[in-house]
């Protein structure tokens, strides 16, 4: 009876274990992705840089631990090292994260390069990554152990409870951690959750020694105590930690505030009485304090934007504002004699932050009878309103994120001119150059143009330093003329410290007009102008209204580069590469080396794979092709990894791209992936009686295939869809199906390697490796490359078509070995 107990006791506490390694995965994985995102500045861009370093690192910890289960009799000392080296290491990478910068040769602000993200990702994230890779392949073979099997069967289990524990990990990290929680204490707690389980599995295990018993309790009961009993401590630390991040990013200012937000880690910095407020580590809007002694530029800039902007319409009585009220735009637009303003902000923390630091005009100004504050998504509120305004204003940061371009596309501009008025204006803003001589900045100044050309008849950039564009359907409405705005703004009676009339005729510049029209309506029709740049600009270019009555004669207009969309967010990569032109040497050339590529070229490995497939075939003289079997299975591992990566890092995304709150949702999502994943391989072990057959092998690959491909079909129609809730439903089928196919796979994939070589842990933690090797390939090409340059739909497809090609490998391997109900090799 005592034995049945301990045995019990054992699986119930080895299901734990496994359960906490994926909370700790799950939970370390986001809490180390918010953290870069921070110091990369929002830049999603890394997103995939931050997934391959996890991801490689953990498949090198997978393959020195099967090393060293192979050999070792006893692995529950290795087992306790590596959790007590986990339980140290997840909260000292949060603070070696935000101390990463000073490591680096940067000006204030500056962003990283694309090479100093990969290094920072991958030498913050390689001691806990390598830790948790090798933790799987622990625990897995103490369960082979404790089972007494020869198959990888415990690697199947673990890798069930594994995904079970991820989903876990996310959805109380969303729900509750992220609300409740700081970055450390969240590690603190999760790690000490691990280490009290850990050491009940041992303690079960050795349940003769008392002694040990006792004290292991006790030690479990520590462990899982002081996170709570030093939750003071965990904050100051905590702080401690930001305050550094900021003495890297910005020495000369002074770190006031950080807010912890489910829209990301809000920061307020002071200077001189003027404040700067960050969230994600990007630049929101700086505003004048209410101690400020001067107005500074901050109020001007916020001045001349609300003023420009509002002098193109001749009677603005009901406006839409999103974003930027908070930096001093919208007490100059109520000067302009509105009847009402619909202010549309995000995050409603961000708004209460704000308010305590503004100057009184702007508080007073949130407070007018005629302003209707509104804490929502943007895009969504234009999507889902039905009010008419006679102008929009988007007031946001340039499109230097995904979240932000998604301001700036195509789909995003339909929106809008379904919410205008008869004769309303769309206005917005970019950070610019005089002479737009940069490839990068030309290249996001023209795509603006046009796709805003795309849906407005009439479409006219202005500006030097900061370029306005103004869209309409009445071509009367927008004024060019410096006279002309001087007049409506001298008729509203506005009296501001911060801009006069005369300031329209410094704005507009006659010559400097002419010649941005000219380059942003040519530039983008030459085959190669987004890698070239400008050709021979005029010096004096001919007037506006020529230029617009012969713009419909000139070439086509190369949308693949120049049309900025939802499933295509070319933008947002042009600003990445104008910022890391502008703030480094040499550093643009590897974005444009990127724009040099073609989806074809992503295909020449997997047709490599089909060579080598062949000539293994040919060359074998071993019955069944041991080899060819071996390379199979790996290469359907590889692509299962990577294929799915893609997919999962388009959805995000698009998701995204519509919704605009994946930081909040991140982990239900994955969870849902997870959850797919776990189901798919408890599935997998418990219904499919013969797990060594390639047959299911390739019917896997061919369903991956099948899927990406009707996915590639599915998210342009589900993008079009109003209801949020439906949208979500069929985004989370379709990550969790992705999720089901992928957890299939791994133990038929470890089982039919296995058949080849009859070594149970060797097996486990090459196939394991190998799926997490692929799945970092596609994490990196996805969102550097194949996201933002190709297009999401491209990235469905390629992920089909590397799947039928690992199908092919299979197939090549031999058709003995794929068809036959028997297994290659059985299991010793």
């Amino acid at each position: 009876m005592f034995e049945i107990k301990r045995i019990s006791g054992l699986l119930d506490a080895q299901i734990l274990a496994v359960l906490a390694l994926g909370i700790v995965s799950q939970v370390g994985q986001v809490l180390v992705l918010r953290e870069l995102l921070m110091v990369f500045s929002g830049n999603e861009l890394s997103i995939g840089l931050v997934y391959s370093a996890w991801l490689i690192w953990g498949a090198v910890g997978a393959r020195t631990a099967a090393y060293l289960m192979e050999r070792l009799i006893n692995p529950f000392p290795v087992l306790l090292i590596n959790t007590a080296l986990l339980s140290f290491v997840l909260p000292s990478t949060i603070v070696l994260i935000r101390g990463i910068r000073g490591f680096f040769d940067l000006l204030p602000g500056a962003y990283l390069s694309l090479n100093d993200m990969a290094v920072s990702s991958f030498v913050t994230t390689g001691p806990i990554c390598f830790s948790l890779g090798a933790q799987f392949v622990i625990l897995s073979a103490i369960w082979r152990r404790k089972d007494k099997s020869k198959d990888t069967s415990s690697a199947s289990k673990t890798y069930v409870f594994e995904a079970i524990g991820n989903v876990f990990g996310g959805i109380a990290f969303s729900l509750v951690m992220v609300n409740r929680m700081v970055s450390l204490q969240s590690a603190a707690f999760v790690c000490s959750l691990m280490m009290g389980i850990t050491l009940l599995l041992v303690c079960i295990h050795k349940p003769k020694n008392k002694t040990i018993k006792r004290n292991v309790i006790l030690i479990i009961s520590a462990a899982l105590l002081l996170p709570l009993l030093f939750q003071s401590m965990l904050g100051e630390v905590d702080s401690w930690g930001y305050r550094l991040l900021w003495s890297n990013f910005a020495p000369h200012h002074e770190l006031t505030e950080i807010r912890e937000s489910k829209h990301g880690t809000i920061a307020v910095a002071s200077r001189d009485g003027q404040y700067s407020f960050f969230q994600s580590g990007n630049l929101i809007y700086s505003t004048p304090g209410y101690k400020a002694a001067a107005s500074g530029f901050e109020k001007q800039e916020a001045a001349t934007f609300a003023h420009l902007v509002m002098a193109q319409h001749t009677n603005p009585e009901k406006v839409l504002l999103i974003g930027g009220g908070m930096r001093g735009t919208l007490p100059e637009i109520l000067k302009h004699n509105v009847i009402r303003v619909d202010y549309v902000e995000l995050d409603q923390e961000l708004t209460n932050v704000a308010l305590s630091y503004v100057s009184g005009y702007t508080r007073r100004a949130a407070e007018d009878q005629r302003v209707n504050l509104i804490h929502a998504d943007g895009r969504q509120f234009v999507k889902q309103s039905d009010l008419k305004y006679d102008m929009i204003i988007v007031d946001i940061p340039d499109p230097s994120t995904a979240v932000l371009n998604r301001y700036y596309t195509l789909e995003f501009f339909q929106q809008t001119a379904g919410r205008l008025k008869s004769g309303g204006v769309l206005a917005l803003s970019a950070g610019s150059s005089p002479d737009l001589r940069n490839v990068a900045l030309v290249n996001r100044k023209a795509t603006m143009y046009h796709t805003l050309n795309r849906v407005f008849s009439t479409v006219i950039p202005m500006g030097e330093r900061t370029m306005f564009f103004f869209a309409t359907q009445y071509p009367d409405q927008i004024s060019t003329d410096p006279s002309v705005l001087e007049q409506r703004f001298t008729a509203r009676n506005i009296e501001s410290e911060a801009f006069t009339p005369r300031h329209y005729h410094t704005l507009i510049q006659k010559p400097h007009l002419r010649r941005i029209n000219w380059i942003v309506r040519s530039h983008g029709r030459e085959l190669h102008s987004h890698i070239q740049g400008v050709h021979n600009p005029p010096m004096i270019a001919e007037p506006l209204y020529k230029q617009m009555q012969l713009e419909s004669k000139l070439p086509e207009v190369h949308e693949k580069h120049f049309l900025n969309s939802d499933f295509r967010p070319i933008g947002y990569f042009y600003t990445i590469m104008h910022w890391h032109s502008i703030t480094g040497k040499n550093r643009n050339e590897v974005f444009t080396n990127l724009l040099k590529v073609k989806p074809v070229w992503i295909l020449f490995p997997f047709v490599l794979c089909i060579f080598i497939a062949v000539c293994l075939r040919i060359s074998s003289r071993e019955a069944g092709n041991k080899r060819g079997v071996r390379f199979a299975v790996l290469t359907t591992v590889f692509t299962t990894g990577m294929s799915t990566m893609i997919l999962q890092i388009g959805i995000l995304f698009l998701f995204q791209s519509l919704y605009g709150f994946v930081y909040e949702m991140a982990g239900v999502i994955i969870a849902v992936f997870m959850l797919g994943l776990a189901l798919g391989a408890g599935s997998s072990q418990k219904f499919i009686c013969n797990k060594s057959s390639l047959k299911n092998l390739a019917l896997v690959q061919a369903f991956m295939a099948a899927l990406a491909a009707c996915i590639a079909f599915i998210l342009p129609e589900a993008a079009k869809i109003n209801s949020t809730m439906i949208v979500l439903i069929v985004f989370s089928t379709i990550t969790f199906i992705a999720g089901f196919l992928n957890g299939i796979d791994f133990p038929i994939a470890a089982a039919c390697y296995l058949g080849t070589n009859n070594r149970v842990e060797k097996s486990t933690g090459i196939i394991y490796s190998t799926e997490l090797t692929g799945a970092c390939i596609g994490a990196v090409s996805a969102s550097i490359l194949l996201v933002p340059v190709f297009g999401i739909v491209t990235c469905c497809i390629l992920a089909s078509v590397v799947n039928i090609f690992a199908l092919f490998t299979i197939i090549l391997s031999g058709k003995t070995a794929i068809w036959t109900k028997e297994s290659f090799s059985k299991p010793v």
